[in-house]
């Protein structure tokens, strides 16, 4: 629905090696240390209550989830983290927004630059891919039993735009998308009325969407794979 799905966030992360774990909660450790500078109580930090959630379906130890959020207490010394975004343009004009976490943007810049020759995707100028997406709010939560129309009127009344269905382990979830600015009161409409929400979050959405060649295509997942393996990568958003 916006060029990108994010059912994957709400994935048990299941069967993995050790290696992919590591990486795994590298990743989830910065996101948690990040949403840990705005305060270290969940119940009052949503941001970081969701990062909590994502580690723990990921059986992400105690002890790192902990050691995350002191680090981004400023309690437990460590590096300085911030939240970078790279533009890049492809094969057959495809358009890519890229967000990361990093310590280091000298580094983390070298790092993606890198992997975008590999896959022929050249990094653009500042402003120059992002004027063709727009940012929008995104919820995440689990359907609850019941007729499916009368939940799809909550939350197209609580301010959806767009709205899907996914089936998750088993369990029934939606996504809804609104307009960046109207996020939190969606989510705050639909705790009154009832739902377990699973995450929001802010994302890219193209303005138009392309179509392209298998071949284009294959090269935007090997991309996508390649930097899932880099310390950087958390996200990325695509006109295709």
């Amino acid at each position: 629905m916006s060029g990108h799905s994010h059912a994957k966030t709400v994935k048990r992360v299941k069967d993995a090696n050790d290696a992919k774990k590591g990486k795994i909660f590298s990743k989830l450790s910065k996101i948690i240390s990040l949403a840990a500078k705005e305060g270290t109580n969940p119940d009052f930090n949503i941001a970081l209550k969701q990062a909590i959630d994502e580690a723990k379906k990921a059986n992400m130890p105690k002890d790192n989830i902990e050691r995350a959020v002191q680090k981004g207490s400023g309690s437990l010394e460590g590096e300085q983290l911030e939240v970078v975004l790279y533009e890049a343009i492809g094969p057959e004009n495809i358009n890519i927004i890229i967000e990361g976490i990093t310590d280091n943007k000298n580094r983390a810049l070298a790092e993606i630059k890198q992997v975008l020759q590999k896959h022929n995707f050249k990094l653009a100028n500042e402003g120059s891919v992002r004027w063709a997406f727009q940012q929008n709010g995104f919820l995440i939560g689990k359907a609850k039993p019941g007729e499916r129309d009368v939940q799809e009127l909550d939350i197209i009344e609580s301010g959806a735009e767009d709205l899907s269905w996914f089936n998750e382990d088993n369990e029934d979830y939606f996504e809804a998308e609104t307009k960046a600015e109207n996020l939190e009161t969606m989510k705050k409409t639909l705790l009154e009325k009832g739902y377990e929400l699973e995450k929001s979050f802010l994302g890219w959405v193209p303005n138009n969407k392309i179509e392209t060649t298998e071949t284009a295509e294959r090269a935007l997942e090997r991309l996508n794979e390649d930097l899932n393996a880099t310390d950087t990568f958390q996200e990325l958003y695509s006109n295709l």
